[in-house]
């Protein structure tokens, strides 16, 4: 049985006294065990990461951002790699697989602007013979804590733009698919990382508890759901910590009766079924406005029963398995409990057979119709490949129930309307905005956040938003007197 540890130092370590197990979803069977760290071994690493901070925060941006360049180059070579580990464990098909890597590849390009990014301010001459600047700094270790559904694309959120700012940083992946970050970390090595300024340490809570309250750690940032958000933001802040905490989401669609409706189906049924509805910023409630319902529902039920499903490894299909056994019975339990609330199942994914597939953790598409926003599929995060439609008589009600909701991660609206998406993107309480864009997940040059209980923190991640979040501003005021200077016992004013 293969056996994943941690990598600390430049090295990987021994196994640990406990482990978990790993699987491949689609056929359900264990492929390895990882350690689960214990809180001298996330110590170590602390060590290692705030030994290794000095020299690589004095190393120039310059040359922090020539290390990123390397990483890069060798990570569009090996790709494909990569992509089949992301999809062995975590089941997501091979092209969806690539796609999480190259957009975690777009924020290590984004770092690879460091000299840029990380620029401070002058003003000359702020008095007579004084100037004024500002400098951002490295905070020192930082920590990174993430889910099992992008174990490529969500650590590389956050560790290119922690480095690239001077920082070392520890990751903590889900121990359901840690594969990925071992890799990352030793092809990092390749690149020319010094040992200890990126390190992996893979457990539960107990290594999680470490990062923190830790004295040593400055910072953590976070993606996952929102109770597990909302724990990490209280005990990391009451620590002392700087914190950016990620949690859950309930992404609603608008559709408008003039909306283009082949369209609009086409992207709901991407977004909502695409990685199996394991994404954060998955569509999961589409809110039909007016006499559009009937047709939307129709033509949605028709790609539903149509999805090609199957081990992710194979190419060409449309989704994989969900990521546990665990999961799944969640999941279904949320289909039964639909339709024990009254809504109308209108494709019912439960029954699929996978061929060579059949321990596999697979769900077809679920459809719901004439959901009401008191039912627990309306209001809660199901995390799969279910969608519901919401029927309403006007855009007023449509918008009224995405910002009632909790959640406030992602939405979207599908008009012709310029007036209407214009009204949508203004007055709706939510981080993240598409218009006739299902899935408006911020470039790497922009940031992504949510509001409301999706977000707990004040920073979004990656982009400008996370340089700050990585930094400290140092505010300086400078003169050089040529002659002697009187004491001033007053509030030190400019002339």
């Amino acid at each position: 049985m293969k056996q994943i540890t941690h990598f600390i130092n430049g090295e990987t370590t021994n196994a640990s006294a406990r482990s978990s197990a790993v699987f491949n979803p689609a056929l359900g069977t264990q492929t390895a065990s990882v350690s689960l760290a214990s809180v001298t071994e996330v110590e170590a690493a602390i060590q290692s990461a705030k030994a290794a901070f000095p020299a690589w925060s004095n190393t120039s941006a310059l040359n922090r951002a020539r290390v990123l360049f390397r990483f890069k180059m060798m990570l569009e070579e090996r790709i494909d790699e990569l992509a089949r580990i992301v999809s062995a464990e975590h089941g997501k098909v091979f092209e969806d697989a690539k796609g999480e890597i190259i957009r975690g590849m777009e924020v290590v390009e984004f770092a690879c602007g460091a000299p840029s990014i990380l620029k401070g301010e002058i003003t000359e001459q702020v008095g007579t013979g004084v100037d004024a600047y500002s400098v951002n700094q490295a905070l020192g270790v930082v920590a990174g804590i993430t889910p099992f559904n992008f174990p490529a694309m969500v650590p590389m959120w956050m560790w290119p733009v922690a480095l690239a700012c001077g920082n070392t940083f520890i990751l903590k992946p889900s121990e359901k698919n840690p594969t990925a970050s071992i890799v990352i970390a030793q092809w990092l090595k390749e690149c020319g990382l010094p040992d200890g300024v990126f390190n992996v340490v893979n457990g539960d809570k107990e290594a999680v508890d470490v990062l923190l309250t830790h004295k040593d750690i400055q910072a953590v940032s976070f993606v996952g759901s929102t109770p597990i958000a909302e724990y990490i933001y209280t005990t990391a802040s009451a620590a002392g910590k700087r914190v950016q905490a990620l949690g859950g989401a309930k992404n609603h669609m608008i559709v408008m009766p003039d909306a283009d409706l082949d369209a609009a189906v086409n992207a709901l049924t991407g977004a909502a079924y695409g990685s199996a509805g394991e994404r954060c910023m998955a569509i999961s409630v589409a809110v039909a406005v007016g006499d559009i319902a009937d047709s939307l529902v129709e033509k949605l039920a028709d790609k539903a029963r149509n999805l090609k499903i199957g081990n992710g490894a194979e190419l060409g299909l449309d989704m994989g398995p969900l990521i546990s056994k665990e999961h799944l019975a969640k999941v279904t339990g949320y289909v039964a409990a639909g339709v024990a609330e009254g809504a109308k199942l209108v494709v019912d994914g439960r029954d699929i057979q996978v061929e060579g597939g059949e321990q596999g953790y697979f769900l077809d598409g679920c459809l719901f119709d004439h959901v009401t926003p008191d039912m627990t599929i309306y209001t809660d995060e199901i995390f799969g490949p279910v969608l519901c439609v919401v029927r309403v008589d006007d855009y007023a009600t449509a918008a009224k129930l995405i910002n009632d909701h909790e959640y406030g991660n992602g939405t979207s609206i599908f008009t012709r309307s310029g007036a209407v998406a214009r009204k949508f993107t203004h007055d709706i309480q939510v981080g993240m905005v598409g218009v006739n864009v299902p899935i408006p997940v911020p470039m790497a040059f922009h940031s992504f956040g949510g509001w409301k209980r999706s977000l707990f923190g004040g920073h979004h991640m990656h982009g400008p938003e996370g340089v700050k979040f990585y930094t400290k501003r140092k505010a300086i005021t400078a003169r050089w007197p040529e002659g002697d200077m009187a004491a001033e016992f007053v509030m030190p004013t400019m002339k």
